[in-house]
């Protein structure tokens, strides 16, 4: 499977998420209906929280500089965020090839628990739980996600430029839109230039790694593009070798991300000030690997570009800048990434009762209450 915008590479913390610190007790009820994040009754421990935070610290360094200038009631869910999308992604691509259908669905049963409000013995999952209650993150947010690591299972690969948005709306674009939740904004226009910004990662990601992931057998490539280029995909993946042919189809892609890391900076703009700078200077970072894989000649066969910490240094501190003016907010989402703005439009957020509303509040206490209670007959009931 590719690796997602969010991907991590150590074992020991997928384990740690995976199995989590144990939490005893029956499955918990069923969810009944909103209720308002000030009263939710969290699953995720502080071991939980540490379990998440260690992913992204060990897994993505360059998400893990740029999450440090989040404030703090975004960075925890964005941790917690990120270790589901960790967890699904090894989920699916620790197993052999031909186990990989069955556990995309084991994986999709575990986001039908975690929407039922009795996530498994996980703390990955304890953490999504929360995260789906507290900011309404749709249900066909994270199942995109997963019906591309699905797609990653089957061994798909893409014959257009659309076919590949198509894929990378689903393991990116779903990521930029629920972390657009978590920073409080459902405005349509803001999600689509997130989904923009999803996008473009993927396809940094994609022109990056295409030489480890054709040795692994995949390609993510447009296929339409490769024979366009006069490249054999089926000889390429044979014998993987760079090439200025490989080298046009590359540099092609990354013209398609620099389009779109573009059109994302109009919607940052639309972020809650003090998230700016976070998610300006992942998109600052991620650009730049596309930029260091051109200065070294558009070659991802032979090595894998990386920004130099020195770099990067400089990138987070220009993403405290003030935002320059550009793009359009307004601009169409891709039509590939537009059923995940319909989702959250569908799903309107139930009003909260203000301070001075003593009814509503009373409303609120007495639903505490009954949450309280439900999980003390479930505790009680016992395994």
């Amino acid at each position: 499977m590719h690796a997602s915008t969010l991907r991590a590479h150590s074992a020991e913390t997928s384990a740690e998420l995976d199995a989590g610190p144990a939490r005893g007790g029956a499955p918990r009820p069923r969810y009944r209906g909103p209720r308002p994040p000030l009263w939710a009754i969290p699953h995720a421990s502080a071991a939980d929280r540490a379990a998440c935070r260690a992913a992204i610290r060990d897994g993505s360094r360059s998400f893990f500089a740029a999450s440090g200038l989040l404030p703090a009631r975004v960075r925890q869910p964005a941790y917690g965020l990120y270790a589901f999308c960790r967890l699904s992604d090894d989920a699916v691509d620790a197993v052999e090839a031909r186990a990989r259908p069955a556990a995309s669905a084991r994986l999709a049963a575990r986001l039908a628990r975690i929407y039922d409000d009795a996530p498994v013995d996980a703390a990955a999952d304890r953490a999504m739980a929360d995260l789906v209650k507290a900011h309404r993150l749709p249900h066909a947010l994270p199942a995109a996600l997963i019906e591309g690591l699905a797609w990653d299972a089957q061994g798909r690969r893409y014959e257009s430029l659309s076919d590949l948005t198509a894929y990378a709306a689903r393991v990116a674009g779903s990521v930029g839109a629920m972390m657009t939740l978590l920073m409080g904004v459902r405005d349509a226009d803001v999600l689509a230039r997130a989904c923009d910004l999803g996008v473009a990662m993927q396809f940094t990601n994609i022109a990056r790694d295409v030489g480890e992931d054709a040795r692994a057998g995949r390609l993510y490539l447009p296929l339409a593009w490769m024979r366009e280029a006069g490249l054999d995909p089926a000889a390429f993946l044979a014998d993987p070798a760079p090439s200025p042919r490989l080298q046009a189809v590359v540099a092609r892609l990354l013209a398609a991300a620099e389009g779109l890391y573009a059109r994302s900076e109009a919607g940052i703009a639309g972020l809650p000030l003090d998230c700016r700078p976070a998610i300006r200077a992942a998109r600052l970072v991620y650009a730049e690997i596309g930029r260091a894989l051109e200065r070294g000649g558009l070659d991802p066969v032979s090595t894998r570009a990386h920004v130099p910490g020195r770099r990067k240094a400089a990138l987070l501190a220009r993403a405290l800048l003030p935002l320059p003016a550009s793009g359009d907010r307004a601009a169409p989402p891709l039509a590939e990434t537009a059923f995940l703005i319909e989702a959250v439009a569908a799903q309107p957020v139930p009003a909260q009762a203000a301070w001075w509303d003593v009814a509503g509040q009373a409303v609120r206490v007495l639903d505490l209450i009954e949450a309280l209670r439900e999980r003390e007959d479930a505790v009680a009931v016992g395994p």
